[in-house]
Order: structure tokens, then sequence, then C-alpha cells
């Protein structure tokens, strides 16, 4: 949903459930060079808060972040929340572009859950559909207005101008991929509540959903099967997370419920993609987000797809220098939202 276009400098803002976190980019022709990166972490009841008190201490966090960060632009764009993002593929009939969206406006009703005249609807148009060839695909995001209206006046608020929102999905196909790749990848982004799923073809994302499971279920199911706290069930994960061999399997034990229900939210979605694209290929999985450094769980999606698995890198498209590639390798896997949408061709 870009709202301004013909800008020169602006950053993209990542608000996660854990933390904010930005990044600005210098676009020099093909390459886009890194300008400023930073973060703070925040309380889950902040970000996930809908009042008025809450959106304005949100503010005030995004507010010195920024100022800390020495960004020199108010420019922004921002990432809206999977979970809160409606996104689906669906044919349509075949018709000049200046008809086209208002067909689809006409037909809204019947391709999204929410009153379309509560509702921002973007939509891209992909090609022609794999089912009917009298018909194109698009792709459809819609999110609520009050969402997005509320999100805009609290960014507002602090003397920063929208100008585009974007599905986290989107921009993390952005980062995670290589622009124009032919490869067809699958990108599991494992976030604290949540697991975003986006599957990219020539380069287009053909499918974006919201997992309900994220390292909160893992953590949780570790530490109520092996009786322990909080903070040293989140030790275990992160120590021993799905080796077999450690502590005699305990955890691996412990966490592999869980685990085999994201797996299987994965597995339904290749079943649909393949079902739609029957000629179509998974190439490999790129595995972010904070559950990406669990030990073993890249090993473990592997085995379980037969797919080649990889680690994802946020930084790939993005020049930096030499000494730096220690210090944002380790952060790599946090800002995957907000280098996509810094990558932005606004």
């Amino acid at each position: 949903m870009s709202l301004l276009s013909g800008v020169s400098s602006f950053f993209g803002l990542d608000i996660g459930t854990t933390a904010v976190r930005l990044v600005q980019l210098r676009n020099t022709g093909q390459t886009k060079t890194l300008l400023k990166y930073a973060y703070v972490p925040i309380d889950v009841k902040l970000s996930q808060g809908d009042s008025k008190a809450t959106q304005g201490q949100l503010a005030q966090v995004i507010a010195k972040l920024v100022a800390e960060a020495g960004v020199d632009t108010k420019n922004v764009a921002v990432g809206l929340a999977s979970n809160r993002v409606f996104t689906t593929l669906a044919d349509v009939d075949r018709l000049p572009m200046n008809e086209l969206g208002k067909s689809i406006m006409l037909q809204a009703d019947s391709l999204i859950p929410t009153p379309p005249a509560e509702t921002k609807i973007d939509w891209a148009l992909i090609g022609d559909s794999p089912k009917d060839k009298n018909k194109v695909e698009i792709l459809l995001s819609s999110i609520p207005n009050k969402y997005v209206e509320d999100r805009m006046d609290m960014i507002e608020s602090i003397g920063l101008n929208v100008i585009a929102f974007e599905p986290d999905s989107l921009a993390l196909a952005r980062s995670m991929t290589q622009s124009g790749g032919a490869e067809t990848q699958l990108v599991l982004d494992v976030g604290q509540f949540a697991t975003d799923l986006i599957i990219i073809m020539n380069g287009l994302p053909r499918l974006a959903r919201s997992i309900p499971t994220g390292i909160d279920a893992i953590v949780r199911s570790a530490q109520q099967n092996l009786n322990v706290d909080d903070k040293q069930a989140q030790q275990f994960v992160f120590k021993f997370g799905a080796n077999k061999e450690k502590l005699e399997g305990q955890v691996y034990q412990a966490i592999i419920g869980t685990l085999d229900i994201l797996m299987g939210e994965v597995d339904k979605s290749i079943k649909f993609f393949q079902t739609r694209y029957p000629d179509a290929k998974i190439d490999k999985v790129i595995v972010t987000g904070g559950a990406s450094t669990i030990p073993e769980l890249p090993l473990h999606i592997a085995n379980k797809f037969a797919l080649n698995v990889e680690i994802g890198n946020a930084w790939r498209n993005v020049a930096f220098a030499a000494d730096r590639q220690n210090e944002l390798l380790g952060v790599s896997n946090q800002f995957g939202v907000a280098v996509g949408l810094a990558e932005r061709d606004v």
C-alpha cells in the first residue's frame, strides 16, 4: 500500500512482537548500501496493545530509537504484522488494467473476510492463471481500516511521514531471496508467537500465511514436559534444541510435539501450493527469525521435507563494510522485515 511516489530517502520500520527495528539504506543504482540500523527490545504488552495510552508509549519508544540511530529522513515504510493481514491468490477475469481494478473491488466481498467498506485492499497482478486460460492471477492483501489508521496516527504523532505500509511477509520475501531469482523458495520466519510462511516462485510471492506457533509454544512445551521454569526451558531449547543425542534426547522429546504441529502446517502449505502449481517444485527452504538458532531445527526441517535448508541472511542484497560482517550476521535473523521494507522501490 504505497501512499507517495518519488521519495528518494526513507527507512524501514518493523514494529515486532518483542522489539522495534529500523534500517536505512542508500540506493546507488543496482546497489543498496547500509546507512543505519538499530533496534530496541519492547514488552509484548506494548506491541500488542491497542489502547491510546499504549500506542502513545510505543510512539515514544520509536521516536527515541529513530533519534538515537541518527536517521536523517522523516519518511518511513512500515511493516504490517502478518496475523493482521489477509493475503490470498485469486483468479479474476482477464481485463485491461484500468478495468481490472474496478472489477476486483466489485468482487471484494467474495475475496476477503472483512467488509470492503471497512478495509484497505491492495493487489498485484502476477500473470496468467494456472487454472483457467481466460483468467489472470492476482495477489490480494486486505487489512481493517482501523488498524492501519491507528498505526498511521501513532507514527505521524512523532513527526514521521508514512510513505508505505507493507505486509511483513512481502518484506521478508524481498530481503531473503535474490531479486529476479528463478528458484522456488519457501521462507519460514519463526518468531515469538507465530511463524510467517511465504513461498516465492519466479521472484513473486505465491503463498503467504501466518501459523500461530512460534518460539513461545516451543519453550512452553519444554517447560511443561521437563517440569522446569520458563528461564530454564529457554536455556534448554536454545542450547540443545532438536538434538536427539544431547541430554539423552530429553529436550528433543519435550518439544517434538510442538515442532510436529508446526511442520504439519508447513506440509499443508506445501501441498496447497503444489495443488495450485502442479509443475512447480520447491527448491529450498530459508529459515529465519529467533528460532532459526535452535540447534538442529534446520536439519529437522531438511529431513522432514527432503529439501535443502539454509539459514536466511537479511543482508544478502545489501552492501556494507567488510569489517561489519560478523556484527551484521549476528543479528541477521532479527532484521528480515526491516531490511525488506528498506529495500522497497517506492
